[in-house]
């Protein structure tokens, strides 16, 4: 009975587990002034896990020049997120940032800043063909290193570059710079955003990852097994999913779950050795750190833990249909049935797999916690499949979205395992990123929004100080941050004080320097003789006192 499988796959197998899970979906419109792009070949190889040999990572990139001089010296690195196929090219990563109307990249070239687009293409290396946008994060990294030294050389001036990571891009730049910090090699670096990552785990619903597997490997289909192998069987994949279904299989079959294995579980030998590895590299030291994510600060959920996704009979034809629950995975210390088929004729079952899921004590199930989201609908077509049975099965759903990057991953928070946690940087919660844009409610994954490009403009403008409760109508700005031998500081307003002084304060409180200036321009540079660390910056004039944070390199 065959054909029911074939039904079956028809609804999932054509966009499941696409590249929209992982970032949104290519916008591929033009782009004024185009040029090629130039691919780009790493000097240092990496061998992945299941790897023989070690392999030289490529990829491919364009600098689009800013249009105030036209040369390049003031670059702004763009990287690719999880991209399996290569479905997003540079034209669609650059049309990810648009947001209301605008584009931060256009509006960074209108200011001076030049952007280049960082894209991991399918390519053939040694004989081994290798799909760079589900590659090995250390391999893609290893590009990035190539890229940034390219850059360095070939750049007008010294102005420090920027590296914006969305995404898996967001893991890509933060191992590439701490690499370089930790074998001497200068990346030239001032800032890093990371742009909603998964820096300790990303998420796709267990039930999801059981149902795609079970059709695939049942029927043998070829696409389904694409998909499984190509996607969710990445290496990409298997490094950053919490929980994977490969951790949960018993043993000698391909989609049988072992009912000792209920817990989450990440892919044997990738997941917990990459956490590892990305854990002991840290963050990049002598680069200012900086987080932008979509998932609520504020402890909103995404639905409720263990909650009903869909259940519903698709109706197949010929007298076939197929009976579908999948469940979020459930409350801590609950167990539930995430995944549950039956094929049934005239009404008469045929076949049925069902699995079973518990949740640590410590937390609820991932699927649920505050996060940036992806949906079900959208990887579907969002409903505009001519697909009856696709539109029959959307209609059907009871939770569309799910967490994909957990707020507490895309903070890089290391001493809470509770996902659920409202984040308290500074508090009880401890964050590499020394300023951060968290929204009040969970956004799409990857979603730029007005404000949340503000955070980022102010950031790659100004160099910030890094205090989370920044506020733009702030008087005073840092050049950039961090700082080598001077200090110069812009006033935003066009009120000049008489008189502003400068006072600087180690991280215990004690007085450094204290300067007076009368009568400054817009602009005043403090030279000074102060080591590596961290330090306060007071900041009096006759109308108020603001207090900046800031880095010597």
């Amino acid at each position: 009975m065959k054909i029911q499988y074939l039904l079956i796959v028809s609804l999932f197998s054509s966009t499941l587990f696409s590249q929209s899970y992982f970032q949104k979906k290519a916008d591929n419109t033009p782009i004024e002034n185009k040029t090629t792009a130039t691919t780009l070949v790493a000097s240092i190889p990496y061998q992945g896990y299941d790897e023989t040999q070690a392999y030289f990572g490529e990829g491919e990139y364009e600098i689009f020049l800013d249009i105030i001089n036209g040369e390049l010296d003031k670059p702004i690195i763009i990287l690719d997120g999880f991209d399996p196929g290569d479905g997003r090219d540079i034209n669609g990563l650059y049309n990810s940032l648009s947001y209301g109307g605008d584009n931060m990249a256009d509006v960074l070239r209108s200011e001076g800043f030049d952007i280049v687009i960082l894209n991991a293409p399918l390519y053939t290396t040694d004989g081994k063909d290798i799909d760079g946008g589900s590659d090995y994060i250390q391999r893609n990294a290893m590009v990035l290193v190539e890229l940034i030294n390219l850059l360095n050389d070939q750049k007008v001036g010294d102005e420090e570059l920027v590296v914006l990571g969305p995404s898996m891009g967001g893991l890509i730049g933060r191992y590439a710079l701490s690499y370089m910090e930790q074998n001497s090699l200068d990346p030239e670096t001032r800032l890093y955003i990371s742009f909603d990552s998964p820096h300790k785990g990303a998420n796709i619903p267990i039930s999801l990852q059981y149902l795609i597997n079970y059709l695939a490997q049942q029927l043998g289909d070829p696409q389904a097994i694409a998909i499984v192998d190509d996607v969710l069987n990445s290496p990409a994949a298997k490094e950053m999913l919490y929980d994977h279904l490969s951790g949960h299989l018993l043993s000698g079959s391909t989609f049988e779950q072992d009912p000792t294995l209920v817990l989450p579980a990440g892919a044997p030998n990738f997941r917990a050795a990459f956490q590892a590895e990305l854990d002991a590299l840290g963050f990049p030291q002598n680069v200012r750190n900086v987080a932008m994510i979509n998932g609520s600060g504020q402890g909103t959920t995404t639905g409720t833990a263990g909650m009903q996704v869909v259940s519903t009979n698709v109706d197949l034809g010929s007298g076939l249909s197929a009976d579908i629950e999948l469940h979020f995975t459930p409350a801590a210390s609950q167990t539930n049935s995430p995944t549950f088929v039956e094929t049934l004729f005239t009404g008469i079952p045929l076949t049925e797999f069902t699995t079973e899921a518990e949740s640590f004590s410590f937390t609820d199930g991932i699927d649920s916690a505050p996060g940036g989201t992806s949906n079900i609908s959208s990887a579907l077509g969002g409903g505009g499949s001519s697909n009856p049975i696709i539109v029959a099965f959307i209609a059907a759903l009871d939770q569309d979205d799910y967490s994909f990057i957990p707020t507490i991953s895309a903070l890089a928070i290391e001493n809470e395992d509770n996902w659920f946690a409202t984040p308290d940087i500074g508090g009880t919660h401890t964050s590499p990123f020394v300023n951060t844009f968290i929204p009040s409610e969970n956004e799409s994954h990857v979603a730029v929004t007005p404000e949340s490009a503000q955070f980022a403009l102010d950031e790659i403008r100004n160099g910030v100080a890094g205090i989370s409760d920044f506020n733009a109508s702030e008087k005073y700005v840092l050049d950039r941050n961090p700082v080598t031998d001077a200090i110069t500081l812009h006033l935003k307003t066009s009120t000049v004080s008489e008189k502003v002084q400068l006072s600087i304060y180690n991280s215990t409180g004690q007085l450094l320097i204290n300067e007076t200036y009368s009568n400054p321009a817009s602009e005043i540079t403090l030279k000074h003789a102060l080591q590596s660390g961290i330090y306060l910056l007071q900041v009096e004039d006759s109308e108020n006192t603001q207090t900046l944070k800031f880095v010597v390199k």
